[in-house]
């Protein structure tokens, strides 16, 4: 009898974190090992599974067919074993509710599975998430309304921390031009927005002229006046859909935009099991090297 081959589960989370940060030399640093070591990993990785995971796309890789597949298993599978290790590491269940507050970006891709992975693994806890832009959850937070919130930008709150600092990019369609000499059309959130603060900003900096073209309470509304080509949008690329691409501000006669922080506010300064347990989920999962 042929005993069953298994995959390591080291080697499904390097193999998913490079994915997630698109580079595995950052999985490597996310994850404490040399970048030799990450490439023994991978290589190990497509022995076993006998397929190319991987193939060449401009300085970089992409996954193949296969590598695709693997990945989707994989995440699956790193998931239930990270649901498995939260349960049985609980010295008690963890009871009552918790409210976060998320901004779009997130509520879009990455957070959902992970709420719903804490929810599995904690079924007495109830989860109660808002969705809103950073001013209005920092100002829930302060108010006792909720007990934790991500935002983007440099509000500060009374337990506040940073999580990590994203570069800013001008989105476009992939056909859409900026007129040279013409007003840049900003497609955008009303104020108060880091973003639209720090397109305006460099903008009037670079005596480049602009007209706002397009807001939405909605990041799906953004998206989808970008995709429609009438004009472009700011933000980092955290959710950013794969039909759109970022501009080269040199080539697009754009000014750079500099960075944005992730930051993470708590009610209270000594948070409450089910609020540490989330935050530690939250940073562990949002810290990306640069």
């Amino acid at each position: 009898m042929v005993s069953p081959r298994n995959f390591d589960m080291d080697v499904l989370r390097t193999f998913v974190t490079g994915v997630r940060l698109g580079s595995f030399a950052k999985a490597a640093e996310a994850l404490g090992r040399t970048p030799p070591a990450v490439s023994l990993q991978l290589k190990k990785l497509a022995d076993l599974s006998g397929q190319t995971l991987f193939t060449k796309q401009g300085r970089g890789l992409a996954l193949t067919d296969a590598g695709e597949a693997l990945h989707d298993y994989a995440v699956r599978i790193l998931d239930l074993n990270d649901e498995a290790m939260m349960m049985l590491g609980s010295s008690r269940a963890l009871d009552g509710w918790l409210r976060l507050g998320i901004p779009q970006d997130f509520a879009e891709t990455s957070l959902p599975p992970v709420l719903g992975r804490f929810s599995r693994a904690h079924p007495k806890l109830r989860v109660e998430a808002r969705v809103d832009r950073g001013a209005r959850l920092v100002a829930a937070v302060e108010r006792g309304d909720l007990d934790m919130a991500v935002t983007w930008g440099g509000q500060k709150s009374a337990h506040c921390r940073h999580i990590a600092t994203h570069p800013i990019v001008w989105i476009a369609a992939a056909d859409y031009d900026v007129s040279a000499g013409e007003p840049v059309p900003l497609i955008a959130f009303d104020p108060p927005c880091s973003f639209r603060a720090a397109a305006v900003d460099a903008l009037s900096a670079a005596g480049r002229e602009w007209r706002q073209v397009f807001s939405s309470p909605g990041l799906a509304g953004l998206w989808a006046a970008v995709t429609a080509g009438l004009g472009v949008t700011i933000r980092t690329t955290t959710g950013m859909p794969a039909h759109l691409r970022v501009l080269d501000p040199q080539r697009a006669g754009l000014p750079a935009l500099g960075s944005v922080d992730l930051m993470l506010h708590t009610a209270e300064a000594a948070p409450s099991a089910p609020v540490g347990r989330l935050r530690d989920i939250l940073l562990e999962m949002l810290v990306i090297p640069t």
